[in-house]
């Protein structure tokens, strides 16, 4: 080998060796900029402030849900205290209509008046207690709107002029309210329209 053709080798062999160390140079560099890109793009995620503002939203919202639970619950043990009573008072309603009728029938008889003061006397006693705990008659008057919310027309007439079509004609028996919710509807005779 000539002294020439040892300096090409070794020259090749040289720029061989630099263009390796300019690669994995590179490669160094592309692998750091990559691992700066992925560490920019964690720190650029959700910062710890918006992680807490997400926080405190669902804390609020939980809170909210919670304060519309206790408010629904406590309606409901209201209504449920107001109508408790509800099916005493239906199966006592017949004993009202009882004395009501008993005293109608006692008051034509003149020689009964003991009696009828007794008969009064425990019907008003009985009557004011179930009003202490709720219960009022629906007022019906002749010549009445008929509601067929509030009423139940058990019959219809011809009406006897034409300003009470479609009115109340009599009621045959009281209706009842427990509280706002009516637990006997007042059965009445309406006037054809």
């Amino acid at each position: 080998m000539s002294k020439d053709e040892y300096t090409r080798e070794d020259e090749l062999k040289d720029a061989i060796d630099n263009a390796e160390l300019e690669t994995n140079t590179e490669d160094t560099t592309s692998v750091e900029g990559e691992a700066k890109e992925v560490v920019n793009e964690e720190t650029t995620g959700p910062s710890s402030e918006d992680l807490l503002q997400a926080e405190k939203d669902k804390y609020l919202r939980l809170f909210a849900e919670f304060e519309n639970y206790k408010k629904r619950t406590t309606k409901e043990r209201i209504e449920l205290f107001k109508t408790a009573s509800q099916e005493l008072m239906t199966v006592l309603l017949p004993v009202l209509d009882d004395f009501e009728r008993a005293l109608t029938h006692i008051e034509d008889d003149k020689e009964a008046e003991e009696l009828r003061k007794g008969v009064l006397l425990i019907y008003q006693k009985l009557l004011k207690t179930l009003e202490q705990k709720g219960l009022t008659a629906i007022e019906v008057n002749q010549g009445d709107t008929f509601d067929a919310d509030t009423h139940e027309a058990i019959t219809q007439i011809p009406a006897p002029s034409d300003d009470l079509k479609g009115k109340i004609i009599d009621c045959v028996e009281k209706g009842y309210k427990l509280g706002d919710k009516i637990i006997r509807h007042p059965k009445v005779v309406v006037a054809q329209a």
